[in-house]
């Protein structure tokens, strides 16, 4: 009979982890072997309030991504495993993780999933290494509206050459027609 409420136990989590992958629009997956309780929690801190970062059985997080369509896992789900759950920016979360790994050396990127896709240790860094995406919207807006300064300029140079063209020859038939009086 203990067994029972047990394994309802791991149902409720398997459920859970299923959920929050699901929702999740990237999972980063972590190794903190050797990290304290408040390193983990200084951790959780810098991940800030979009990011939900859980250690969890090897075993029921496979289950649980199986169930959440997500494969291409398995092989990351070896040693104590956590995962950060990212709910609002990756970058911010991959930011997270790589700044946070550099103080602790403990904290090991093994890989995760983003956009549906699953993602390595190395890729993690590189999206780590992208601009905020407030940033990237603002170089956007700027580039946009650069592009369109210049448009504009284009579009009034024919004008502004035609008046300077209009001008001299005003001044040239002024010029002229002064000239045979004298």
């Amino acid at each position: 009979m203990t067994d029972k409420p047990v394994r309802a136990d791991k149902a409720t989590a398997v459920a859970e982890l299923s959920d929050a992958f699901r929702e999740s629009s990237a999972t980063l997956l972590t190794e903190y072997r050797g990290l304290t309780v408040a390193q983990l929690k200084e951790l959780r801190r810098s991940l800030g309030q979009t990011t939900t970062y859980a250690v969890a059985k090897n075993t029921l997080a496979k289950r649980a991504a199986s169930e959440a369509g997500i494969a291409g896992l398995d092989d990351l789900f070896s040693g104590p495993t956590a995962l950060a759950f990212v709910s609002g920016d990756p970058v911010e979360a991959a930011k997270g993780l790589r700044d946070f790994a550099k103080t602790n050396p403990l904290l090991v990127i093994k890989g995760g999933v983003f956009e549906g896709k699953t993602v390595t240790a190395d890729e993690v860094r590189q999206l780590a290494d992208l601009e905020s995406r407030e940033v990237l919207l603002a170089k956007l807006a700027g580039a946009m509206k650069a592009n369109l300064s210049k448009a504009a300029a284009t579009f009034q140079a024919p004008l502004t050459q035609m008046a300077r063209l209009a001008a001299a020859l005003q001044e040239k038939q002024g010029g002229a027609a002064e000239a045979p009086a004298e």
